[in-house]
């Protein structure tokens, strides 16, 4: 009689138990056609359903914010060591890197006009082991207005002689005179710039002071150039 009894209770429980879990899937579905955007907010805590704070913007070149109408975005970085190639940007266009195998020991040079911003010429110049007449050849007739863009990698002026160090103090090099063997030196300048320019980094080879053995760590410049007015 007992297991006659049960059964009917089993059936019972069963209905009671299915009509429970219907009522629990309705609440969290929704209803027809609720069921996704229900379960999100049943599974989403609070934090997560706040909007995450927006990265910072990055302009041209990386720059941390633009440039003025009439200004050219740049960033450039030496070499680290004789490991790590320099890089040259320009209106968010790499002129010089290790991925475009364009940059070497010794001085790496990209010039470039200075009304429109458009690349002229690209060159790296061995100065440890290289003839320092064909850089000579490269600045030498450089056209008036013509941007200078330098990045050293490795050594950039062990074959450095009078007249390049002359030539680079007359586009605006403050440094280029004292620039020493494996030194780390960043700079841009200027065909018939009047006054030294304002972008130039130069931190010295010293075994006190050096970030890496036998060299000084690598530098990093960025900024805006005024573009040359076509009448200048």
């Amino acid at each position: 009689m007992e297991g006659t009894d049960c059964g009917p209770l089993r059936i019972v429980a069963l209905i009671i138990t299915m009509g429970l879990t219907w009522i629990l899937v309705t609440i969290l579905l929704g209803g027809p056609g609720g069921g996704l955007p229900r379960i999100q907010q049943f599974f989403t805590s609070p934090e997560n359903s706040v909007t995450a704070e927006p990265r910072a913007r990055k302009y041209k070149c990386g720059l941390p914010q633009p440039c003025p109408e009439e200004h050219l975005a740049f960033r450039i970085v030496s070499g680290a060591a004789n490991v790590i190639g320099p890089k040259i940007c320009l209106e968010d266009k790499m002129l010089m890197s290790s991925v475009k195998d364009n940059v070497g020991r010794g001085l790496n040079i990209a010039l470039v006009n200075g009304v429109s911003g458009e690349l002229l010429e690209a060159r790296a110049f061995d100065m440890w082991a290289g003839d320092v007449n064909d850089l000579l050849k490269f600045i030498r007739p450089l056209h008036e207005g013509t941007l200078v863009f330098v990045a050293s990698y490795d050594d950039p002026a062990t074959k450095m002689n009078e007249e390049t160090r002359k030539l680079f103090s007359e586009l605006g090099s403050r440094n280029a005179k004292e620039l020493a063997f494996r030194d780390s030196w960043v700079f841009v300048g200027a065909k018939g710039v009047q006054n030294k320019s304002p972008f130039e980094q130069h931190v010295k080879n010293s075994k006190h002071t050096n970030k890496y053995e036998g060299w000084p760590e690598a530098l990093e410049m960025e900024g805006c150039i005024p573009r040359r007015s076509m009448a200048g």
